[in-house]
Protein backbone atom coordinates (compact mmCIF):
# COMPACT_ATOMS: atom_id res chain seq x y z
CA UNK A 1 0.00 0.00 0.00
CA UNK A 2 0.99 3.62 -0.64
CA UNK A 3 1.37 6.13 2.24
CA UNK A 4 1.93 9.73 2.16
CA UNK A 5 3.53 11.26 5.20
CA UNK A 6 2.50 14.04 6.85
CA UNK A 7 4.86 15.62 9.16
CA UNK A 8 8.94 14.86 8.78
CA UNK A 9 9.81 15.47 12.55
CA UNK A 10 11.11 12.85 15.41
CA UNK A 11 8.36 10.74 14.51
CA UNK A 12 7.94 10.79 10.92
CA UNK A 13 11.43 10.65 10.32
CA UNK A 14 11.57 7.17 11.95
CA UNK A 15 8.54 5.72 10.51
CA UNK A 16 10.52 6.77 7.20
CA UNK A 17 13.01 4.66 7.89
CA UNK A 18 11.09 1.49 9.58
CA UNK A 19 9.24 1.33 6.17
CA UNK A 20 12.38 1.66 3.75
CA UNK A 21 13.13 -1.84 2.31
CA UNK A 22 9.62 -2.98 3.14
CA UNK A 23 7.82 -4.78 0.22
CA UNK A 24 4.42 -4.10 1.80
CA UNK A 25 3.85 -0.98 2.26
CA UNK A 26 5.55 1.90 0.55
CA UNK A 27 6.14 5.82 1.71
CA UNK A 28 5.12 7.44 -1.75
CA UNK A 29 5.14 10.87 -0.70
CA UNK A 30 6.22 13.35 2.26
CA UNK A 31 4.53 16.81 3.22
CA UNK A 32 7.04 19.25 3.51
CA UNK A 33 6.92 23.03 3.22
CA UNK A 34 11.24 22.67 2.54
CA UNK A 35 12.75 20.52 0.10
CA UNK A 36 14.17 17.37 1.01
CA UNK A 37 16.69 15.70 -1.22
CA UNK A 38 17.74 13.49 0.50
CA UNK A 39 14.61 11.46 0.43
CA UNK A 40 13.92 9.21 -2.95
CA UNK A 41 9.76 9.61 -2.79
CA UNK A 42 7.87 12.32 -4.10
CA UNK A 43 7.85 15.86 -1.50
CA UNK A 44 5.00 18.30 -2.03
CA UNK A 45 4.33 21.43 -0.27
CA UNK A 46 0.82 20.89 -1.87
CA UNK A 47 -0.96 18.72 0.21
CA UNK A 48 -4.01 18.64 -2.72
CA UNK A 49 -1.37 17.29 -4.73
CA UNK A 50 -1.67 14.25 -1.96
CA UNK A 51 -5.53 13.90 -1.80
CA UNK A 52 -6.06 14.12 -5.66
CA UNK A 53 -3.49 11.04 -6.15
CA UNK A 54 -5.32 8.20 -6.48
CA UNK A 55 -2.37 6.03 -5.69
CA UNK A 56 -2.41 6.90 -2.18
CA UNK A 57 -3.99 4.82 -0.34
CA UNK A 58 -2.87 5.90 3.03
CA UNK A 59 -2.18 9.45 4.39
CA UNK A 60 -0.18 8.63 8.04
CA UNK A 61 -0.42 12.45 10.09
CA UNK A 62 2.79 13.20 12.61
CA UNK A 63 2.51 17.07 12.38
CA UNK A 64 0.98 17.53 15.86
CA UNK A 65 -1.93 19.94 16.36
CA UNK A 66 -4.95 20.66 15.58
CA UNK A 67 -5.04 22.45 11.68
CA UNK A 68 -3.84 22.03 9.38
CA UNK A 69 -4.02 18.79 10.99
CA UNK A 70 -7.84 17.89 11.05
CA UNK A 71 -8.74 19.68 7.85
CA UNK A 72 -6.21 17.50 6.01
CA UNK A 73 -7.56 13.90 7.75
CA UNK A 74 -10.92 15.11 6.96
CA UNK A 75 -9.90 15.89 3.07
CA UNK A 76 -8.32 12.54 3.18
CA UNK A 77 -10.86 10.38 4.30
CA UNK A 78 -13.29 11.92 2.08
CA UNK A 79 -11.67 11.14 -1.10
CA UNK A 80 -11.51 7.58 0.31
CA UNK A 81 -8.22 7.40 1.80
CA UNK A 82 -7.27 5.29 5.06
CA UNK A 83 -5.97 7.47 7.86
CA UNK A 84 -3.23 6.58 10.44
CA UNK A 85 -1.92 9.73 13.00
CA UNK A 86 -0.25 10.03 16.00
CA UNK A 87 -2.13 13.03 17.21
CA UNK A 88 -3.89 13.11 20.83
CA UNK A 89 -4.42 16.35 20.85
CA UNK A 90 -6.53 16.31 17.73
CA UNK A 91 -8.31 12.95 18.29
CA UNK A 92 -9.44 14.49 21.63
CA UNK A 93 -10.35 17.66 20.69
CA UNK A 94 -12.28 15.99 17.21
CA UNK A 95 -13.10 12.50 17.90
CA UNK A 96 -16.71 12.28 17.14
CA UNK A 97 -16.23 14.02 14.10
CA UNK A 98 -13.45 11.93 12.77
CA UNK A 99 -14.86 8.50 13.76
CA UNK A 100 -18.33 9.38 12.51
CA UNK A 101 -16.19 10.50 9.10
CA UNK A 102 -14.78 7.30 8.90
CA UNK A 103 -17.69 5.40 9.58
CA UNK A 104 -19.56 7.17 7.25
CA UNK A 105 -16.99 7.09 4.45
CA UNK A 106 -15.91 3.48 5.15
CA UNK A 107 -12.31 4.10 5.67
CA UNK A 108 -9.58 3.18 8.80
CA UNK A 109 -8.55 5.42 11.30
CA UNK A 110 -5.86 4.42 13.95
CA UNK A 111 -4.00 6.52 16.46
CA UNK A 112 -2.52 3.81 18.53
CA UNK A 113 0.94 6.06 18.43
CA UNK A 114 -1.34 8.85 20.38
CA UNK A 115 -1.17 6.53 23.73
CA UNK A 116 2.31 4.84 25.27
CA UNK A 117 4.43 5.84 22.53
CA UNK A 118 5.58 2.55 21.67
CA UNK A 119 3.16 0.40 23.83
CA UNK A 120 0.23 -0.92 21.48
CA UNK A 121 -1.86 0.34 24.36
CA UNK A 122 -4.88 1.26 22.71
CA UNK A 123 -5.24 -1.72 20.67
CA UNK A 124 -4.70 -4.30 23.32
CA UNK A 125 -7.33 -2.17 25.35
CA UNK A 126 -9.86 -2.78 22.68
CA UNK A 127 -9.66 -6.12 22.08
CA UNK A 128 -9.67 -6.58 25.72
CA UNK A 129 -13.10 -4.54 26.07
CA UNK A 130 -14.58 -6.84 23.39
CA UNK A 131 -13.89 -9.97 25.80
CA UNK A 132 -14.65 -8.30 29.11
CA UNK A 133 -16.23 -5.60 30.67
CA UNK A 134 -13.49 -2.83 31.27
CA UNK A 135 -14.14 -1.31 34.95
CA UNK A 136 -11.15 0.93 35.14
CA UNK A 137 -7.86 2.06 33.41
CA UNK A 138 -4.70 4.08 34.78
CA UNK A 139 -0.96 4.55 34.34
CA UNK A 140 1.70 6.78 33.73
CA UNK A 141 1.32 8.27 30.50
CA UNK A 142 3.44 10.54 30.26
CA UNK A 143 7.39 10.39 29.84
CA UNK A 144 8.66 13.78 30.74
CA UNK A 145 7.27 13.72 34.10
CA UNK A 146 8.03 10.51 35.10
CA UNK A 147 11.79 11.05 33.63
CA UNK A 148 11.06 14.32 35.85
CA UNK A 149 9.80 12.26 39.07
CA UNK A 150 12.46 9.65 39.06
CA UNK A 151 15.33 12.04 39.02
CA UNK A 152 13.71 14.17 41.83
CA UNK A 153 13.45 10.40 44.00
CA UNK A 154 16.80 8.82 42.98
CA UNK A 155 19.15 12.38 43.44
CA UNK A 156 16.77 14.50 45.49
CA UNK A 157 16.55 17.20 42.95
CA UNK A 158 14.28 19.79 43.32
CA UNK A 159 11.88 20.69 40.36
CA UNK A 160 13.72 23.19 38.57
CA UNK A 161 16.92 21.32 38.27
CA UNK A 162 14.93 18.33 36.99
CA UNK A 163 13.05 20.09 34.52
CA UNK A 164 16.15 21.97 33.54
CA UNK A 165 17.82 18.52 32.86
CA UNK A 166 14.93 17.00 31.04
CA UNK A 167 14.82 20.16 28.66
CA UNK A 168 18.35 19.61 28.28
CA UNK A 169 17.81 15.89 27.15
CA UNK A 170 15.34 16.80 24.81
CA UNK A 171 12.91 14.87 26.96
CA UNK A 172 11.38 18.41 28.09
CA UNK A 173 9.90 21.03 25.29
CA UNK A 174 10.85 24.86 25.91
CA UNK A 175 7.49 25.47 27.40
CA UNK A 176 6.75 22.60 29.24
CA UNK A 177 3.49 22.91 30.48
CA UNK A 178 1.49 20.38 28.78
CA UNK A 179 3.30 17.89 30.63
CA UNK A 180 4.32 19.26 33.87
CA UNK A 181 0.89 20.38 34.22
CA UNK A 182 -0.62 16.76 33.28
CA UNK A 183 -2.46 18.27 29.83
CA UNK A 184 -0.56 15.48 27.84
CA UNK A 185 -1.72 12.72 30.42
CA UNK A 186 -5.52 13.87 30.66
CA UNK A 187 -5.21 13.85 26.52
CA UNK A 188 -4.04 10.06 26.51
CA UNK A 189 -6.90 9.08 29.37
CA UNK A 190 -9.74 10.51 27.26
CA UNK A 191 -8.91 7.91 24.46
CA UNK A 192 -8.13 5.39 26.48
CA UNK A 193 -11.26 6.34 28.22
CA UNK A 194 -13.27 5.95 24.99
CA UNK A 195 -12.30 3.01 24.12
CA UNK A 196 -12.30 0.91 27.10
CA UNK A 197 -15.97 1.99 27.55
CA UNK A 198 -17.03 2.84 24.57
CA UNK A 199 -18.00 6.40 25.59
CA UNK A 200 -17.11 10.37 23.85
CA UNK A 201 -15.81 11.59 27.26
CA UNK A 202 -14.64 15.75 27.02
CA UNK A 203 -11.05 16.70 28.20
CA UNK A 204 -12.09 19.96 29.59
CA UNK A 205 -14.80 18.26 31.87
CA UNK A 206 -11.21 16.27 33.68
CA UNK A 207 -9.20 17.85 36.59
CA UNK A 208 -6.05 17.53 36.11
CA UNK A 209 -3.33 18.40 38.61
CA UNK A 210 0.06 18.19 37.48
CA UNK A 211 3.61 17.70 39.30
CA UNK A 212 4.98 21.61 39.39
CA UNK A 213 4.19 21.77 42.99
CA UNK A 214 5.83 18.64 44.02
CA UNK A 215 8.87 19.80 46.10
CA UNK A 216 12.18 17.87 47.32
CA UNK A 217 10.87 17.71 50.57
CA UNK A 218 7.76 16.54 49.11
CA UNK A 219 9.56 13.42 47.49
CA UNK A 220 11.67 12.72 51.28
CA UNK A 221 8.97 12.87 52.93
CA UNK A 222 7.62 9.67 50.82
CA UNK A 223 10.89 7.96 50.75
CA UNK A 224 10.85 8.09 54.20
CA UNK A 225 7.18 6.72 54.32
CA UNK A 226 7.90 3.81 51.41
CA UNK A 227 6.06 5.68 49.19
CA UNK A 228 6.83 7.03 45.19
CA UNK A 229 5.26 10.41 43.50
CA UNK A 230 4.09 9.48 39.69
CA UNK A 231 2.08 11.33 37.35
CA UNK A 232 -1.27 9.17 36.86
CA UNK A 233 -4.38 9.35 34.50
CA UNK A 234 -7.24 7.48 35.79
CA UNK A 235 -10.87 6.60 34.23
CA UNK A 236 -13.04 4.50 35.46
CA UNK A 237 -16.63 3.37 35.04
CA UNK A 238 -19.24 4.99 37.42
CA UNK A 239 -22.77 3.91 36.43
CA UNK A 240 -23.44 5.70 33.21
CA UNK A 241 -21.12 8.06 33.85
CA UNK A 242 -17.05 8.19 34.12
CA UNK A 243 -14.76 9.62 36.68
CA UNK A 244 -11.87 10.22 34.94
CA UNK A 245 -8.91 12.40 36.31
CA UNK A 246 -4.85 13.16 36.33
CA UNK A 247 -2.40 13.92 39.48
CA UNK A 248 -0.24 12.72 41.45
CA UNK A 249 -0.22 9.64 43.15
CA UNK A 250 1.80 7.92 46.33
CA UNK A 251 2.59 4.17 45.28
CA UNK A 252 3.98 1.67 47.75
CA UNK A 253 7.83 0.57 47.07
CA UNK A 254 6.28 -2.93 46.32
CA UNK A 255 4.33 -1.58 42.96
CA UNK A 256 5.44 -1.73 39.34
CA UNK A 257 4.53 1.97 39.30
CA UNK A 258 7.41 2.71 42.15
CA UNK A 259 10.08 1.09 39.55
CA UNK A 260 8.55 2.56 36.46
CA UNK A 261 11.62 5.23 36.01
CA UNK A 262 13.23 7.32 33.12
CA UNK A 263 10.81 8.00 30.16
CA UNK A 264 8.81 4.21 30.51
CA UNK A 265 5.21 4.77 30.17
CA UNK A 266 3.07 1.60 32.40
CA UNK A 267 -0.58 1.68 31.67
CA UNK A 268 -2.92 -0.86 33.44
CA UNK A 269 -6.73 -2.24 32.94
CA UNK A 270 -8.70 -3.85 35.23
CA UNK A 271 -11.64 -6.16 33.40
CA UNK A 272 -14.54 -7.75 35.33
CA UNK A 273 -13.55 -11.12 35.21
CA UNK A 274 -10.25 -11.16 34.13
CA UNK A 275 -8.89 -9.21 36.34
CA UNK A 276 -5.78 -6.56 36.19
CA UNK A 277 -3.61 -6.35 32.79
CA UNK A 278 -0.53 -4.22 32.55
CA UNK A 279 1.62 -2.84 29.66
CA UNK A 280 5.01 -1.04 29.77
CA UNK A 281 7.19 0.05 27.74
CA UNK A 282 9.20 2.85 25.73
CA UNK A 283 6.33 6.05 26.69
CA UNK A 284 8.22 8.40 23.81
CA UNK A 285 11.14 8.43 21.22
CA UNK A 286 10.77 8.33 17.41
CA UNK A 287 11.72 4.76 16.84
CA UNK A 288 8.87 3.36 19.53
CA UNK A 289 6.23 5.72 18.48
CA UNK A 290 6.49 5.43 14.63
CA UNK A 291 6.43 1.33 15.26
CA UNK A 292 2.95 2.22 16.60
CA UNK A 293 2.17 4.27 13.72
CA UNK A 294 3.84 1.52 11.48
CA UNK A 295 1.55 -1.40 13.25
CA UNK A 296 -1.50 0.77 12.85
CA UNK A 297 -0.71 0.62 8.67
CA UNK A 298 -0.20 -2.99 8.72
CA UNK A 299 -3.50 -3.40 10.02
CA UNK A 300 -5.21 -1.46 7.92
CA UNK A 301 -3.40 -3.04 5.03
CA UNK A 302 -4.87 -6.51 6.56
CA UNK A 303 -8.09 -4.86 6.49
CA UNK A 304 -9.21 -3.09 9.63
CA UNK A 305 -11.59 -0.43 8.50
CA UNK A 306 -12.77 0.39 11.78
CA UNK A 307 -11.14 2.83 14.67
CA UNK A 308 -11.32 -0.48 17.26
CA UNK A 309 -15.70 -0.12 18.09
CA UNK A 310 -18.19 0.76 16.05
CA UNK A 311 -19.87 3.98 17.89
CA UNK A 312 -18.93 5.86 20.88
CA UNK A 313 -22.01 7.78 23.57
CA UNK A 314 -21.89 10.94 24.57
CA UNK A 315 -20.72 10.40 28.71
CA UNK A 316 -20.53 12.99 31.49
CA UNK A 317 -17.63 12.89 33.53
CA UNK A 318 -18.87 12.39 37.60
CA UNK A 319 -16.38 11.94 40.23
CA UNK A 320 -18.97 11.92 42.94
CA UNK A 321 -18.61 8.19 43.19
CA UNK A 322 -14.73 7.57 43.82
CA UNK A 323 -13.44 7.47 46.92
CA UNK A 324 -9.96 7.92 47.97
CA UNK A 325 -7.90 8.83 50.31
CA UNK A 326 -6.15 11.86 49.99
CA UNK A 327 -2.53 13.97 51.05
CA UNK A 328 -2.78 17.67 50.64
CA UNK A 329 -0.38 20.40 51.31
CA UNK A 330 -0.98 24.09 52.52
CA UNK A 331 1.11 26.74 53.72
CA UNK A 332 3.69 23.97 55.01
CA UNK A 333 0.85 21.67 56.44
CA UNK A 334 0.48 18.05 55.32
CA UNK A 335 -2.93 16.17 56.13
CA UNK A 336 -4.94 13.33 54.46
CA UNK A 337 -8.49 13.33 54.10
CA UNK A 338 -10.71 10.27 52.58
CA UNK A 339 -13.07 11.68 50.39
CA UNK A 340 -14.63 11.37 47.07
CA UNK A 341 -12.14 12.87 44.08
CA UNK A 342 -14.66 15.63 43.46
CA UNK A 343 -14.74 16.92 47.00
CA UNK A 344 -10.48 16.50 47.27
CA UNK A 345 -10.51 18.43 44.05
CA UNK A 346 -12.58 21.02 44.78
CA UNK A 347 -10.62 21.40 48.21
CA UNK A 348 -7.77 21.70 46.25
CA UNK A 349 -8.81 24.26 44.56
CA UNK A 350 -10.04 25.68 47.81
CA UNK A 351 -6.31 25.51 49.33
CA UNK A 352 -5.01 27.42 46.13
CA UNK A 353 -6.83 30.46 47.01
CA UNK A 354 -4.38 30.28 50.28
CA UNK A 355 -1.73 28.69 48.65
CA UNK A 356 -1.57 28.59 44.68
CA UNK A 357 2.12 25.96 45.69
CA UNK A 358 -0.51 23.72 47.31
CA UNK A 359 0.07 19.79 46.88
CA UNK A 360 -2.72 17.44 46.05
CA UNK A 361 -1.69 13.57 45.55
CA UNK A 362 -4.08 10.24 45.75
CA UNK A 363 -2.57 7.22 48.07
CA UNK A 364 -2.60 4.00 45.28
CA UNK A 365 -6.10 2.30 46.02
CA UNK A 366 -5.03 -1.54 46.74
CA UNK A 367 -5.27 -3.92 43.98
CA UNK A 368 -8.19 -3.91 42.57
Amino acid sequence: MNIALLGFGTVGSHFYKLCEGRTDLHVAAVLSRRPRPELTCTVTADYDEIVRDPSIDIVVEVMGGIEPAYSYLCAAMRAGKHVVTANKQLMCAHFEELTSLAREKGVALRCTAAAGGGIPWLTSLSRASELDEIKAVEGILNGTTNYMLSAMTNSGADYAPALQKAQELGYAEADPTADVEGLDARRKIVLSADLAFGVNIREEDIPCVGISSITAGDIAKAKDEGLTYKLIARAEKNGRAVAAFVCPTLFPSSAPEAHTDGTGNLVTLFASRFGKQSFSGAGAGGYPTGSNVLRDCLDVADGCRSFYADSFTPCSVNLSGTQCKWLFRCMGEYFTRECSAREAFDAYESYRKDDPHALLARYAAEEE
